[in-house]
């Protein structure tokens, strides 16, 4: 049995023999998948503690000691239905609305019913009524509750009469009121003697009119305005300028879906792949398919050999390995499985190796016709020589002017554009001088006030545009000190975090870290806001601490200066290692002149999703200060993950129950223990509740995957027949709106909208055809997804099967994820301690260091 790894880690596009799935590369695998992935039978896998293990550590179980029953998912269920990043085996439902949800739909015919045809029954009553003549169409309102609803009964009769009835009818009833306002005119008004000013102006000006004194337009005429002197504008720093909503892009129109779907069946390719081939190959999809068809390339989840089976369908005796469409498709193609796998570009030998084995006759030619249809790049960095290396001699004795040696890169132009873009903000950041925000001395007195690395980050602060900060979990006090710090000193200082559990944790450390200092000053600069709350803060803490995602959208944050730039003098962004390429240039591009930019995280956990190792590069390239914490994680698990960031597995001891190992023999057994741990053990016998409690495995497929394990989780904690789509409110789920973003919240309910979501204290709608793709079951996660969030107690299952899955970043980023207890799952044997000491991060190609050396040196 083989897992299904979380991420593309572990394989290496452009060289032979490797393959990336992108299901499984996108988002870490959480929501990227684009089809089913394949799945062998479960092994069993043999027993055995880990370093550090003990028999009696497994005392937090319940004893009983039988392992093959109670509640176990059966280990043959990884292979039933295609899960495709939704609910599991449910991903074909849909999002399903209750009965009646949805509301009822006003007539299309009615008068005003444009307005909101999403009430529900019973809202019509809340509009004005009118009368039959009033009506317009008089058609059913219903459910639109501002529109204007026609008397059901005068609908009615004015439907039955003739033209001429209709008209006396309306005469009729208009002498009516004539006479009904003829009445109340002589009529004495007792209200109207009580009025003065410009109500009994209008009182007397109405009467007029009615009266036939005057004309309605001498009564009412305005008199021309005063001039208004100009008032001097006031000095103001620019405001913010919200951002502008960006169009979601327009649905392929029902006829080019049609028409592509027609394409496809005559191709032999599932007919489900229309709108997606539609939305990406534009309104003559068609077209583009027949005279390329390994254009079907493009699509998420489609693998050469089914764009080969399609393009000999369509093209019969024409099509051969030696086409130079299918060269040019399958160039683009590996170079966006080596961005899945971390990669901005590949080396030209590994990419001309990988399309050898593809089956393509002439490699260079498939790589130089995609760079001359502008579909690929190529780049030639020059290599660094070794010291030390002497110069080549000529014949002559003279040394020899020789080229530098260069190495030769193919890449996709986003992932180019977007590590240039970073390295041109990087350079700006190191090269300019800060704003003088505060005096020397001011920075000074802070440092000192602080104490050991925290001081040293102060003052790198004072004097720098770009500083670099490194430490676990512990070491996020001293980010905090400063944020309070600099606010302390008059700076629109902000904190960005990874993901929303981050962001609430970091608030709550903002709060015991010397807040008083930082919310003083807060409310001297801003004296309406609530001491602590800064303008634009996320509503869930009220301090300024944001996700990297809603401050780039705008929906977090200060919001944005008149030049587009974020409103901040400082930004310290935590969990930097998360940073791929393109958003770390859009941060940078997004930084103000004279601005400070603080990039803080743990070194050793996994890297980003996306391209780009971003962090890594910039500690290698040492451009800018470097701040190293020197504040350990405390206790048994601190001294564990600390081990197993120098690749070490030491025993530790866990009087407290701060560690457990609980070693399993095979699939069912590991389902099993890990359903008891969650459900009974770790409440029972260390006090942390199933919903404070997060399940970490390798991936999402296999006996022991995220899917199987939610699936036995919920059964204990959420049974439910999944009636929205495969959830259920109150279901816990993970929500990945886009590739490497997992937001873990849980199901509140559904309508004809979508799925209404909880994450992270803030209301998310998913609409119905997105739930599939954008939501999972949240009880078991990826260490990819993971990454950025903490829980009291985890529960770490390594099923036997995984070990080829597992390296020193993935088990320091699962252990690291435990606040109070860690209870490990273990069934690999010695596949932990050697992947913690001799599997490191698999190697990433990127130009960024290459990048980056001339603009610093030479600006």
């Amino acid at each position: 049995m083989s897992t299904e790894p979380e991420t593309t880690e572990n394989a290496e596009p452009g060289t032979p023999g490797a393959e990336v799935t992108p299901a499984e590369g996108a988002g870490g695998g959480e929501a990227a998948d684009a089809g089913p992935a394949p799945r062998t039978a479960g092994g069993d896998a043999g027993s055995g503690e880990t370093p550090g293990a003990k028999s009696g550590d497994a005392g937090i179980e319940s004893g009983d000691g039988d392992a093959g029953r109670g509640p176990e998912a059966d280990s043959g269920a990884a292979g039933a239905g295609a899960d495709t990043g939704g609910g599991d085996g449910d991903a074909g439902q849909g999002t399903e609305a209750e009965s009646g949800a949805a509301g009822a739909e006003a007539d299309s015919g009615a008068a005003g019913a444009g307005a909101d045809t999403g009430g529900g029954d019973g809202d019509a009553g809340q509009g004005t009524e009118a009368e039959s003549g009033d009506a317009g169409a008089g058609g059913d309102t219903e459910g639109a509750g501002q529109a204007s609803e026609a008397d059901s009964g005068d609908a009615g009769g004015a439907g039955q009469m003739s033209e001429a009835e209709a008209e006396l009818r309306a005469q009729q009833v208009e002498r009516e009121r004539i006479e009904q306002r003829k009445a109340e005119k002589k009529a004495p008004i007792e209200s109207g003697t009580k009025l003065s000013g410009t109500a009994a102006d209008l009182l007397a000006a109405v009467r007029a009119v009615e009266s036939g004194e005057k004309p309605v337009a001498t009564v009412f005429e305005e008199p021309p305005p005063a001039p208004r002197r100009q008032a001097p504008e006031p000095e103001r720093r620019p405001q913010p300028v919200a951002p502008e909503p960006v169009a979601a892009p327009a649905a392929p129109a029902p006829e080019a879906v049609q028409a592509v779907r027609r394409v496809l069946g005559e191709g032999g390719a599932p007919e489900v792949l229309a709108p997606q081939v539609a939305a990406v190959l534009g309104e003559d999809a068609p077209g583009h398919l027949r005279a390329d068809p390994w254009q079907l390339l493009r699509i998420a989840g489609v693998r050469p050999e089914q764009a080969d089976g399609f393009a000999r369908a369509l093209l019969g005796a024409e099509c051969g390995p030696d086409d130079e469409r299918r060269g040019r498709a399958l160039t683009g193609w590996l170079l966006e499985q080596a961005a899945l796998a971390g990669h901005t570009a590949l080396e030209m030998p590994a990419l001309l190796a990988a399309l050898a084995q593809r089956g393509v006759p002439d490699p260079d030619g498939a790589v130089q016709g995609a760079i001359a249809e502008g579909e690929a790049l190529v780049f030639q960095d020059a290599l660094e020589e070794e010291a030390g290396t002497p110069p080549r001699a000529a014949e002559d004795g003279t040394e020899e002017d020789e080229e530098r040696p260069v190495r030769v890169l193919v890449g996709l132009e986003r992932y180019a554009l977007a590590e240039e873009s970073l390295a041109d903000g990087l350079a700006r950041l190191v090269n300019s001088a800060p704003k003088q925000d505060g005096s020397a001395a001011d920075w000074e007195r802070a440092a000192a006030a602080a104490q050991g690395s925290t001081a040293e980050l102060i003052r790198a602060v004072a004097g720098q545009g770009l500083v670099l900060h490194t430490g676990g979990e512990a070491s996020l006090a001293e980010p905090a000190a400063l944020l309070n710090a600099a606010r302390s000193l008059g700076l629109r200082a902000w904190a960005a975090t990874h993901g929303p559990i981050g962001r609430d944790r970091f608030a709550a450390l903002l709060r015991s870290a010397d807040g008083s200092a930082g919310e003083a000053a807060d409310a001297a600069r801003h004296p309406g806001a609530a001491a602590g709350d800064a303008p634009g803060a996320a509503p869930s803490t009220g301090l300024p601490v944001a996700t990297v995602a809603g401050l780039l959208a705008g929906l977090e944050g200060p919001g944005r200066d008149a030049d587009g730039a974020l409103d901040l003098d400082l930004l310290v962004v935590l969990d930097a290692p998360q940073l791929d390429v393109e958003t770390a240039a859009l941060l940078t591009e997004s930084m103000p002149d004279g601005a400070r930019l603080v990039l803080a995280g743990d070194p050793a956990v996994l890297w980003s999703v996306g391209p780009g190792r971003v962090f890594a590069d910039l500690l290698a390239a040492r451009i800018c200060p470097q701040v190293a914490s020197r504040r350990p994680d405390p206790g048994p698990l601190g001294e564990l993950v600390s081990g197993v960031g120098i690749g070490e597995l030491n025993k530790v001891e866990a009087p407290g129950k701060e560690l457990v190992i609980v070693p399993v023999r095979d699939a069912g057994e590991a389902v099993h223990r890990a359903v008891q741990l969650v459900v009974d053990s770790v409440p029972r016998a260390i006090g942390v509740p199933a919903e404070e409690t997060q399940v970490i495995t390798p991936g999402h497929g296999g006996a022991v995957g995220t899917r199987v394990l939610n699936a036995a989780l919920k059964e204990r904690l959420n049974p439910g027949p999944g009636r929205f789509g495969g959830f259920d409110p109150g279901d816990r789920i993970v929500h990945s709106p886009v590739p490497g973003r997992a937001l873990p919240g849980r199901v509140v309910t559904a309508d004809a909208e979508g799925l209404h979501l909880s994450c992270g204290g803030e209301t998310v709608v998913v609409p119905k055809e997105r739930v599939e793709q954008s939501v999972r079951h949240g009880w078991a996660l990826t260490a990819h997804q993971a990454v950025g969030s903490r829980w009291p107690a985890v529960v770490v299952v390594l099923p036997g099967d995984a070990a080829q899955a597992l390296s020193r970043p993935w088990v320091y980023t699962a252990f690291s994820r435990a606040d109070r207890h860690l209870s490990v799952v273990h069934g690999v044997e010695q596949a932990l301690p050697r992947a913690v000491a001799e599997v490191p991060a698999k190697p990433r190609t990127t130009r960024l260091p290459v990048l980056l050396a001339p603009q610093v040196s030479g600006a």
